[in-house]
């Protein structure tokens, strides 16, 4: 079984406190908070062997691990407030700890994040993180709200984490500026928070691209019941990164987002404002069908995978 047909089979179950806003199938949870704020949670797993090589440097472990959960708030444009730390430890390693919160408050320290609670105990080495964040609750994104004639756009390139790693598993000739870029992206990538809440009240629907763009781009249309045209030669590839990495890659953590035509103008402002680099890939169709289209917008055929958790 894969893991979403573990969560529908198992786990997914109606809400039936009038506290929660949104259950399983986003980003993130939303609970009411005060006046018209909600409080947005997620937590995810990173395990050693599964998600990160046991050797990898602590400190850039304990950066990535904040930032992946910092990503999920930027997909619903949620503040961050505070997280939670569960770690499971083989044993007390100082210079493994030492190193590795100092990663995790640098990234803490820059998004103004406390740390708030928590739980260590003895096993394989596994690290698991809540964090929660704070949005307007009317105008939070989702992934259920995409309307026909939207546009659809990416931040920053795509498939550059996908190479880094396979540049850490395969033995691969390649520019030693690409190599360094690719595996910075895969090391530490950048959750996009601060563009993501200027998006409130301008996009309808958004995710984080942490399985692919393919896939996760899916999870917009199935929620919101429609289609999608992606033009492949708009796709903003990496250096070095090829389609098959950008659509299937995963860990690029970069957000991908609908919004209205008219706010086209405000959005490439927007962008430029913080620094970042801004693509409009395609458009949301009323068919309920993710197709990819060449420079003549003549269909292709692609296959579309992206990371499959179990």
């Amino acid at each position: 079984m894969t893991e979403f047909e573990i969560i529908a089979q198992f786990f997914n179950k109606p809400i039936r406190s009038g506290s929660s806003l949104l259950g399983i199938g986003d980003d993130c949870a939303l609970l009411q908070g005060s006046a018209n704020k909600a409080l947005a949670l997620s937590t995810d797993n990173l395990v050693a062997g599964v998600h990160f090589f046991a050797d990898v440097d602590p400190y850039l472990l304990g950066q990535k691990a904040l930032m992946v959960n910092l990503s999920d708030l930027a997909a619903m444009g949620a503040k961050p407030l505070a997280f939670l730390l569960a770690l499971t430890l083989p044993e007390a390693d100082v210079a493994w700890l030492t190193a590795f919160s100092k990663g995790l408050w640098q990234v803490a320290h820059t998004y103004n994040l406390d740390l708030i609670g928590g739980n260590t105990t003895r096993g394989p080495l596994n690290i698991n993180i809540t964090i929660i964040g704070a949005v307007d609750a009317a105008r939070t994104l989702r992934r259920d709200r995409a309307q026909v004639g939207d546009d659809i756009y990416v931040t920053g390139h795509l498939g550059g984490a996908a190479l880094g790693l396979q540049l850490l598993t395969k033995k691969m000739n390649m520019d030693p500026e690409v190599k360094e870029l690719a595996l910075s992206r895969f090391y530490t990538p950048t959750a996009r928070v601060a563009f993501a809440q200027e998006l409130l009240g301008l996009a309808h629907a958004a995710i984080d691209i942490s399985d692919g763009l393919g896939q996760d781009l899916q999870h917009i249309l199935a929620a919101s019941s429609v289609g999608a045209d992606l033009l492949i030669d708009a796709l903003p590839l990496a250096p070095g990164a090829n389609l098959e990495l950008a659509v299937n890659g995963g860990e690029d953590y970069e957000l991908c987002f609908t919004a209205p035509a008219e706010q086209r103008t405000l959005l490439t402002k927007l962008a430029a404002q913080h620094s970042l680099m801004l693509t409009r890939i395609g458009v949301v169709t009323a068919g309920k069908k993710l197709n990819f289209l060449d420079a003549q917008l003549q269909p292709i055929l692609l296959d579309v995978h992206g990371y499959q958790h179990l």
